[in-house]
């Protein structure tokens, strides 16, 4: 195993760590959830912060809109006494992920070069098609070329 896949493998453990967390972000959002679990004003929330009530209004919109920045959330975490964390959960194992990726394109380039070998009557049987689709995945899983993650 090279140096690279090795790289590649621990990263992938620390994403593996957020798949299935089933954290999700409440419909009012975290600051104003946070708050209001706290039995905190939006006027306390500001007098911490140093900002005023108004800012803590237009940060709690802000985060349901998606504009809200990180360095907003850290300071609202930190004046509630909380540890802001922000993560990506994958839709399942980082592995998974890259072997649907790797089917997708070795179906495509099986798919192409499948059309041409019909065009010259030279069509080849389902099964060896899938064992071809396998090959491929395994060499772009080993691989990992450039142009893994273009989907053409």
């Amino acid at each position: 195993m090279s140096v690279k896949q090795t790289v590649r493998q621990q990263y992938q453990a620390i994403v593996d760590l957020a798949h299935g967390s089933n954290i999700h972000t409440p419909t009012e959002g975290w600051i104003r959830t946070v708050r209001k679990a706290l039995g905190m004003s939006g006027a306390q929330l500001a007098k911490r912060m140093g900002v005023t009530r108004a800012r803590i209004a237009q940060a709690e919109k802000a985060e349901l809109d998606g504009g809200v920045t990180l360095k907003s959330m850290q300071a609202a975490a930190e004046a509630m006494g909380c540890r802001f964390v922000y993560a990506f959960e994958p839709p399942d194992t980082i592995e998974n992920v890259i072997i649907s990726q790797a089917r997708k394109k070795a179906q495509a380039i099986v798919a192409i070069a499948g059309k041409h070998m019909a065009l010259e009557d030279q069509a080849v049987s389902d099964s060896r098609t899938r064992q071809e689709v396998a090959r491929i995945m395994n060499e772009l899983i080993y691989e990992m070329p450039p142009d893994f993650w273009e989907d053409k």
